[in-house]
């Protein structure tokens, strides 16, 4: 009866969940104003439309990549009989210069200025494990089978998005009623460490997939909030929550190209062809905020257009506003996480992101920051073909790092070593960092020994008290100090300053792990590492016993430096970390002054 009662409750706390989401969107829809001037015909159209659609009853179309249009395939040279369907020449009154033959960028991300789709989570932890030094490579294990994207319009208005949460919500009743009707019959499953589904019935893993097609239907700040969510790992989202978000990494559903031209048109007008000797409709990349496509300019340079999805900039508040109440009422996210400061980080990092000029302006600060660096390349913005929800920019090549993990040794360190490099300067020295961890980010091009720097669009700046004491707190780490840990933890705002020794104690080990690679000179030894695990083992007690949200800057700076090290894992790179952080240190002016010593400096 106990039990029964419980489910009862739950149940009625998603009703009342998705009453709140169906007043909210009634307020807002202009769609709902209609009715007031008797446009019945208007409502039910989009009512039933969007409802079917957003709701999974129906499908969309299933988008199937043409044959010819394999970007990695050097012989889809561009002969007359062998031309992707995919792609549309223009003609101009002048005859256009011959296309050159493209450098074939990897996989389907390569080249690109706006791949969003993390790739830093938990599930891939497994994957992370330290390389064995065998020469001789073991049998890969194949990939899980990929969802294939589906050509579907992205709901533009207050109404359609409203209706589409709606949707998730009523499916997310009937799964749980589904699975409390099941576990009545056949009984509760087993609780084990990390089975979190077998406590509620809202953790299902069918609710699990369900909540992440709906994402990938909705796009926009709700597919980009799954996203930050999925590189959590087990001890903090529920394995089945994890394992559904792994289909939200694989890309979004894509735009038709009629509603793609009228985003064209609208951001470029309608002539921005004129600029264009041929347009790849066929996109490279598919994410949470918009799509990429390559296309050749007039003067033959190969270019990537990323394409913001319409409706998605002004949505933000209000789709984070519906995914918070589905969460809080399908208890999928634990207290301990701070949903709310996720939320106002999140939000203000997705407004950022949705302004294309902005990135733009991004990705020309950090080329010329990086012009004399050795080893690093940014590419080009193209200003005539880029606006607020436009992005050209040159179209690069190179391999992800998943894909340098496959070359030997030398090359792996040397890239571990520049990625690590990087992180410290972009931190300590430009005070600005590119916090998207994606490795089809940091393309390896083997041919110059060079790594393309994409995508700025999560690019922040740093204030310098900050950086100050952040610099003292990893170097603190680093060197074992726990009294300046605990000191700096508490000016950053990490700490409130009332936690209990336990709290205090796995922060403080925390610490230590992550300053292991900065503790002793000479190189570390990534392949050795169990960095993830360790920290793992230790989130779940400081979400247990965590009295206060991380400082903003937090979530995006270790979002940054867990994929830095998650990355030289990958690689198995040997890295000499110490004397990386010693040059900075030794650089670096604290405060107004410098000229700053720590009790605790390197030696």
């Amino acid at each position: 009866m106990v039990a029964s009662g419980r489910k009862a409750k739950d149940i009625g706390r998603l009703a009342q969940g998705l009453s709140l989401i169906a007043k909210e969107f009634a307020k807002r829809s202009p769609t709902l104003q209609s009715t007031k001037n008797g446009d019945f015909q208007a409502l039910l159209k989009n009512a039933v439309v969007s409802a079917t659609d957003l709701s999974g009853l129906t499908k969309g179309t299933l988008h199937s990549q043409s044959t010819h249009n394999n970007p990695s395939n050097p012989n889809n040279a561009d002969s007359a009989a062998n031309k992707p369907d995919s792609v549309v020449y223009f003609t101009h009154d002048e005859p256009p210069p011959p296309q050159p033959q493209p450098q074939p960028p990897p996989e389907n991300n390569a080249g690109l200025s706006a791949v969003e789709v993390e790739v830093i989570d938990s599930s891939a932890q497994q994957q992370l494990e330290p390389q064995t030094q065998s020469q001789s490579p073991e049998p890969q294990p194949q990939p899980p089978p990929r969802r294939k994207p589906r050509e579907r319009r992205v709901p533009s208005t207050p109404f359609s998005r409203a209706l589409g949460f709606a949707g998730l919500g009523a499916g997310l009743a009937w799964g749980t009623l589904q699975e409390s009707t099941k576990r009545l019959i056949y009984g509760t499953p087993p609780t084990s460490p990390g089975n979190q589904s077998a406590v509620s019935p809202f953790l299902s893993p069918q609710n699990a997939e369900r909540l992440a097609l709906a994402l990938c239907r909705m796009r926009g700040a709700a597919l980009k909030l799954g996203q930050m969510l999925s590189i959590q790992d087990e001890s903090l989202v529920p394995a089945p929550i994890l394992a559904a978000l792994d289909i939200v990494r694989q890309g979004a559903d894509v735009m038709p190209r009629a509603q793609l031209n009228q985003v064209l048109d609208a951001e470029l007008g309608p002539g921005w062809s004129s600029k264009l000797t041929s347009f790849d409709y066929e996109p490279l990349a598919s994410a949470s905020i918009g799509q990429v496509h390559r296309a050749v300019r007039k003067d033959g340079m190969d270019a990537a257009i990323k394409i913001q999805y319409p409706g998605v900039a002004d949505s933000i508040s209000s789709d984070l506003e519906n995914v918070k109440l589905l969460l809080d009422y399908t208890n999928l996210i634990p207290k301990g996480l701070y949903l709310e400061s996720a939320m106002k980080v999140a939000k203000e990092e997705l407004s950022r992101e949705c302004n294309y000029e902005l990135e733009a302006e991004s990705q020309k600060r950090f080329r010329a920051l990086l012009s004399d660096a050795q080893g690093f390349y940014v590419p080009l913005v193209v200003d005539d073909i880029s606006s607020k929800r436009v992005l050209t920019t040159e179209l690069v090549s190179g391999i992800p790092i998943d894909k340098v993990a496959l070359l030997n040794q030398e090359t792996r360190n040397y890239v571990g070593r520049k990625l690590l490099e990087l992180t410290l300067k972009e931190l300590f020295v430009f005070r600005f960092m590119q916090t998207d961890p994606n490795w089809s980010n940091f393309l390896y091009d083997e041919a110059t020994n060079t790594i393309n720097l994409i995508d700025f669009g999560a690019a922040r700046d740093y204030p310098k008290t900050f950086v100050d004491d952040y610099l003292r707190m990893v170097v603190a780490c680093a060197n074992g100090d726990r009294d300046t840990v605990i000191e700096m933890s508490k000016r950053l705002g990490f700490l409130a300053g009332m936690e209990s020794e336990v709290m205090l104690e796995a922060h403080v080990q925390a610490g230590f792990v992550v300053g292991l690679p900065f503790a002793k000179p000479g190189g570390y030894d990534f392949r050795t590492s169990n960095i993830t695990q360790s920290i793992s083992n230790l989130g779940a007690t400081m979400l247990q016993h965590r009295l206060t949200p991380p400082p903003d800057e937090a979530y995006s700076l270790h979002r940054k430096l867990a994929g830095a090290f998650l990355a030289c894992i990958k690689l198995g790179a040997v890295v000499p970390c110490r004397e990386l952080l010693l040059e900075v240190y030794e650089r670096h002016q604290f405060g107004d002054d410098g000229g700053e010593t720590l009790s605790s400096g390197l030696p």
